[in-house]
């Protein structure tokens, strides 16, 4: 084997040998099937006790495997988890600890994809990946990609699916968002042809062609529950009856950050929150099903039983708790995650142990289950599920967000949670056994000793993993570096379509929906949403229109109503 950059590499003839004896063996290795969700909360499964959820496809997996109660991002925001879960490292090694572009992942970190593909697997990713550059295939043989916003129709293989389907005119196909970002709305694209289905299509046709062929890998990864909430008339209404858990709410002050994710609602009063929380559950809803369909194809295929399988969500959603939205906050509305894993005759069905797991530990499971040896010697944060003798310390869990005055990092055990920002050096401390729903920062409300030397029990060892763990420079003599307080930046959603202002085609670019129609056809079945109750001005701003086009919109918006 030559080496290259500290780990090894195999040519084309030994990955080529491993791949004919993977098929001498009758698939004597198992199959890796990753099925991934964005932005979902963890209460949002029935198996783990939420039963306001209609989950019935994680139900049976999790009554297959294992539901783990204590699942965490170890950094809850897309791409940093997505390089999580690529590498097994922390941002401190694959250097994207936010979610910022141009960072570009540091050339000789192995990635699992490209481990197994050199040790005979088929690798295959399906949906979203957040990789930059967007196509960089980090060990994956083949993608078909399904991208948020991209930047041309040619490098996002949904936008030109839908193109061949002659869909190709529609701009907002995962839903408007800037002005709609977080609102109810309805899908743009019909049940036949949306996002959620065509990855689930991609991996049926994946597990039939394979049919154990070789050992692979497989990732099927969706964008929804991620906002805009473009759910299909279908499932547009299915927890319209259903008594859904009360916002959470805050009796001390909220971190600067939690300031900026306020501003991400835009959401006028509680009718509005409810139908958002709706749509929200029906999006997972939605997600169920296909993934469901994936499951019962996995049977069908004969691959079941030598398959590993393992369900989680790179983060979850405030969804208006303490009046927040999105993610990025170490709250666990937004940092703990459903996790499932099934492996027949490997794990033993079991929902809610106690201990602490994370996307860290996902990378070393695969690779036990695939009898593969970690071919670097950087460390690995996380530990093999497989293994019954286990290093890592499981009643103990890390968080990291950020750099610079935006970097917070967290620290939980079984009870409590300790939350440090260094942008000014701001402390939380949440008794999780008395306050599960985090509505009360301690070290605000008691003074006491008790509370003091817990506080500090945590602090301490907080350091010690954020030496070890977080990004370089943040420990400096024992302790926190001090930084000037974070000012925080609200802003509204601006992410506007951008692929049809890259069409080089004049008479295709000139067949493109309008933009503003998509925006009434969005909200044209949601009575709830009025276009004036919202921010009008930011988003005339952002999008650079004029007060006629505004107006004409909500002309446009009444005769649309009272043709309702």
């Amino acid at each position: 084997m030559k080496k290259k950059n500290n780990f090894p590499v195999m040519g084309s003839a030994e990955a080529h040998e491993l791949r004919l004896a993977g098929l001498k063996s009758k698939q004597k290795k198992p199959n890796i099937l990753l099925l991934i969700t964005d932005q979902q909360r963890y209460d949002t499964v029935h198996a783990g006790g939420f039963n306001y959820m209609i989950t019935p496809n994680l139900d049976r997996l999790a009554e297959e495997g294992i539901y783990y109660k204590n699942a965490y991002s170890p950094n809850p925001i897309c791409m940093p988890a997505r390089h999580n879960l690529l590498t097994g490292l922390t941002a401190r090694y694959h250097g994207y600890p936010d979610n910022t572009w141009g960072y570009g992942m540091p050339l000789g970190i192995p990635t699992f994809p490209q481990i197994l593909s050199d040790n005979g697997y088929e690798t295959h990713t399906i949906g979203k990946n957040h990789f930059y550059p967007l196509r960089r295939h980090n060990g994956y043989e083949r993608m078909e990609l399904m991208t948020e916003v991209p930047s041309f129709r040619e490098q996002d293989d949904y936008t030109m699916y839908l193109k061949n389907v002659g869909l190709g005119n529609i701009q907002d196909m995962h839903g408007v968002r800037n002005l709609l970002f977080m609102l109810p709305q309805r899908s743009l694209i019909p049940e036949e042809h949306h996002g959620n289905k065509w990855v689930a299509d991609r991996a049926i046709d994946f597990l039939k062609t394979n049919r154990g062929r070789h050992p692979f890998l497989l990732k099927a990864s969706w964008i929804a529950p991620h906002p805009p909430f473009d759910v299909v008339d279908e499932y547009a209404h299915l927890y319209d009856n259903v008594d859904i858990p009360d916002t959470r709410t805050s009796k001390t002050s909220l971190c600067s950050l939690a300031e900026e994710s306020k501003m991400l609602g835009d959401i006028p009063n509680d009718q509005y929150l409810r139908r958002m929380k709706q749509l929200y559950f029906s999006s997972i809803t939605h997600v169920d099903y296909h993934l469901g369909r994936i499951l019962d194809t996995l049977e069908d295929t004969g691959l079941a039983e030598n398959t590993i399988v393992l369900f989680f969500s790179d983060h979850g959603e405030m969804l208006g708790d303490y009046g927040t939205y999105q993610k990025w906050l170490p709250y666990d509305s937004c940092a703990r995650v459903p996790f499932i894993v099934r492996f027949p005759d490997k794990f033993k069905p079991e929902v809610g142990p106690d201990e602490f797991v994370d996307w860290n530990d996902i990378l070393p499971t695969i690779l036990d289950a695939a009898g593969i040896e970690y071919p670097a010697h950087y460390p690995l944060s996380g530990e093999s599920l497989l293994r019954k003798e286990e290093n890592r310390d499981r009643n103990i869990h890390y968080m990291e967000y950020s750099a610079g005055s935006r970097r917070w990092i967290s620290l939980r055990d079984k009870r409590y949670k300790y939350n440090y920002y260094y942008g000014g050096g701001r402390e939380e401390l949440f008794d999780l056994k008395d306050d599960p729903l985090e509505s009360e920062n301690l070290l605000e409300t008691r003074a006491d000793n008790e509370i003091k030397e817990i506080k500090n029990n945590l602090k301490v060892q907080l350091i010690e993993y954020e030496k070890k763990w977080g990004l370089e420079g943040y420990i400096v003599g024992g302790d926190f570096v001090k930084l000037e307080s974070y000012k925080p930046r609200p802003s509204r959603n601006k992410a506007f379509p951008i692929f049809p202002d890259m069409i080089m085609d004049e008479k295709e670019k000139a067949e493109m929906n309008k933009f503003f129609d998509e925006v009434l056809m969005a909200i044209e079945k949601e009575p709830v949403v009025k276009l004036k109750e919202l921010d009008l001005h930011a988003w005339q701003k952002n999008g650079h229109f004029t007060d006629e086009q505004i107006r004409n919109l909500l002309e446009a918006e009444k005769k649309m109503k009272r043709g309702n």
